[in-house]
């Protein structure tokens, strides 16, 4: 295919935030590479975007490293380069620690902390080669902020390790002319919550209601953008982070 637009990979981009990103990036010039776990939601996925040949969706396990590279291998030959990453695909639980099974601790450390790894490393090869581009992780406020109401021991271990990741990633990468940062949602209104939870769920942030996904998309559009700020760990969260 003849490029001439700017690509993105986005993980996760089947529904919530990684599809708003999708639609986001594709609503800006860009291609866009999506991943999921099966094709039939990603099919649904490029329905909804109804952007024709501007978008890819690559099927996979986002924890394998086969993965990663699979998709990065489709992106370049459909399109010819990758310039962003965004490593959204996660899973987010609030319940006691001492009720995670073995299994979904498994699985959490396979999607949550493999699944930025993986993509990570493939976009490092390829874009130190370049010389430029840009690597987005979306991890979470609550990593940033521990609540004593919102029990989430997982997230704030694995998504907290990403966003320090992310700032020793930029400093690796910065000779090379390529930016790491996070975006750090709050609670966002996604299918993960129920509209009869926004009211309890936006008193947790200080601004009194929930994230919409074009603010979070808006966050991660900005740092696609910003060609001078590496390093960091941007919160979207309406206060929650800053402390309480």
């Amino acid at each position: 295919m003849n490029n001439t637009h700017p690509t993105a990979i986005v993980t996760g981009a089947t529904s919530g935030i990684g599809l708003g990103l999708a639609e986001a990036f594709l609503a800006e010039g860009y291609n866009v590479v999506g991943t999921g776990r099966s094709a039939q939601r990603l099919q649904a996925a490029a329905d909804r975007l109804n952007a024709g040949e501007r978008f890819q969706g690559v099927a996979g396990d986002p924890g394998r490293p086969e993965s990663a590279r699979e998709v990065f291998a489709q992106a370049i030959a459909r399109f010819g380069q990758v310039d962003v990453l965004v490593n959204n695909a996660g899973i987010f639980a609030a319940k006691p620690f001492v009720q995670f099974t073995p299994a979904e601790i498994e699985e959490q450390i396979s999607t949550n902390l493999k699944g930025t790894l993986y993509p990570s490393q493939e976009a490092a090869k390829y874009m130190s080669e370049r010389r430029r581009g840009k690597i987005i992780n979306i991890t979470a406020s609550v990593a940033m902020q521990p609540h004593g109401s919102v029990p989430a021991l997982l997230a704030v271990a694995l998504k907290g390790g990403i966003n320090q990741a992310t700032r020793a990633l930029a400093l690796e990468l910065a000779p090379f002319g390529v930016t790491v940062n996070a975006v750090a949602p709050g609670v966002t209104d996604t299918p993960m919550h129920t509209a009869d939870t926004h009211a309890a769920l936006g008193g947790l942030h200080p601004l009194g209601r929930i994230a919409r996904i074009d603010e979070i998309s808006a966050a991660v559009l900005y740092l696609a953008r910003a060609d001078f700020v590496s390093g960091t760990v941007l919160p979207v969260d309406g206060g929650f982070s800053a402390g309480r």
